[in-house]
């Protein structure tokens, strides 16, 4: 099965730093990795900042023959800032996925109707999701994914939006999320008759603005205090303090420095939220 989820850019450059962690030799793990490679437990695919590794979005590290191939994927496993998905079968971990998609399912369909902060967020909260201090996620957004999901401090999700953490979402301190916007952490392999699953993590840092209407796709990410204006498609890097606008997500100016607000997702006047 190909279905994969990416991990990071210039992995085989940096095979001698995990060889180290793993107590081996840097010529043992390129071999190991080379049997990832020819077995389709990583894959490698060309981008404009280098090449692409990407590992089964299957935790199939149990399957895995090649002794150092096993741990080398644990490695890159634990390193995601997500769950992968269990080898599906008649075991615990299968049991214990579908009792979580049952639980979000719940919440799409009637928790995160509830004008209640406290009740919605701690139903994301036992699903998994880690969420900060102060941060809200008003009513009707729909997540999937929540054990995968991150929110730090004082952070405002809006209205209506669709957040998708399956491959991992990491969202700071201070973001403003605004009402309707769509974050999508996978599509399909249209070069592949399959149809197999590619999926990337997405991070927003702190401070950062994403408006009304927005498209936040696979393997984005928003730096510290960039704005994505209305009706945007983000599907790479953004640097912080930028703003982009229109189609290919433009620069079209910067933002002030020095950025020291609260956004107050759960002030008194935001009770039906």
């Amino acid at each position: 099965m190909k279905h994969r989820i990416q991990h990071s850019t210039g992995l085989r450059e940096r095979l001698p730093d995990y060889a180290a962690r793993l107590n081996t030799t840097a010529e043992a793990l390129a071999e190991a990795y080379d049997w990832m490679l020819a077995h389709d437990v990583a894959f490698e695919s060309p981008s404009r900042d280098g090449t692409v590794t990407q590992i089964s979005c299957l935790d199939i590290e149990q399957r895995i023959e090649h002794p150092l191939a096993r741990r080398f994927f644990a490695a890159l496993r634990d390193e995601m800032p997500c769950k992968l998905l269990p080898a599906y079968g008649k075991n615990w971990p299968t049991f214990v996925d579908r009792c979580r998609r049952m639980w979000e399912l719940v919440y799409n369909i009637l928790i995160n109707k509830i004008p209640s902060h406290n009740l919605r967020l701690a139903w994301l909260r036992l699903g998994g999701a880690k969420i900060g201090k102060g941060s809200a996620v008003w009513r009707h957004t729909e997540v999937i994914g929540i054990e995968s999901l991150t929110i730090g401090d004082d952070t405002c999700i809006g209205w209506h939006c669709q957040i998708d953490a399956r491959s991992g979402l990491v969202i700071g301190n201070h973001v403003t999320i605004a009402s309707h916007v769509l974050i999508v952490g996978g599509g399909h392999d249209l070069e592949a008759p399959e149809f197999w699953s590619v999926s990337a993590p997405i991070r927003i840092e702190d401070y950062a603005w994403i408006t009304s209407r927005a498209m936040i796709l696979m393997g984005a990410h928003v730096g510290e205090g960039a704005v994505v204006s209305a009706n945007c498609v983000v599907s790479k890097k953004i640097e912080p303090y930028v703003i982009v606008a229109g189609q290919g997500a433009k620069p079209v100016g910067t933002r002030v420095r020095g950025l020291n607000y609260k956004v107050g997702g759960k002030g008194l006047f935001t009770l039906l939220h």
